[in-house]
């Protein structure tokens, strides 16, 4: 069983940085791709930054220049940091992944419960 937990969200100004986090644990052998998305009320969810394995990674054009995915192999950890934060980036936040474990030998889909960050203007 994998579980990821996000952390991170908030209130915060225009212009600010918030950065979020989410771990995975359980039985992981390893993550083949991860991912940010967010929803907005009365919007459907969006994917805002994604990373492959090999570590490239792909943008929202909303966000590019602005928000940066990153992880920590050794804990399992992704992150996304934001930056100059607009009123319109105001969502729930959630993280995905795609990771294989060994017991049973599957590689699923997992996401994190969301996190709200709220940018106030």
């Amino acid at each position: 069983q994998v579980q990821l937990v996000e952390s991170g969200g908030g209130l915060v100004q225009r212009g600010g940085s918030l950065r979020l986090s989410c771990a995975a644990s359980g039985s992981i052998f390893s993550i083949n791709f991860m991912g940010w998305y967010r929803q907005a009320p009365g919007k459907e969810r969006e994917s805002v930054a994604a990373m492959v394995e090999g570590g490239a990674a792909d943008y929202a054009d909303s966000v590019k220049g602005r928000f940066a995915i990153s992880r920590d192999n050794a804990k399992n950890t992704i992150f996304l940091q934001m930056n100059s934060l607009e009123p319109e980036d105001t969502a729930v936040y959630y993280c995905k992944i795609w990771a294989r474990t060994l017991q049973p030998d599957i590689t699923e889909e997992y996401w994190g419960q969301g996190t709200q960050v709220t940018v106030s203007s």
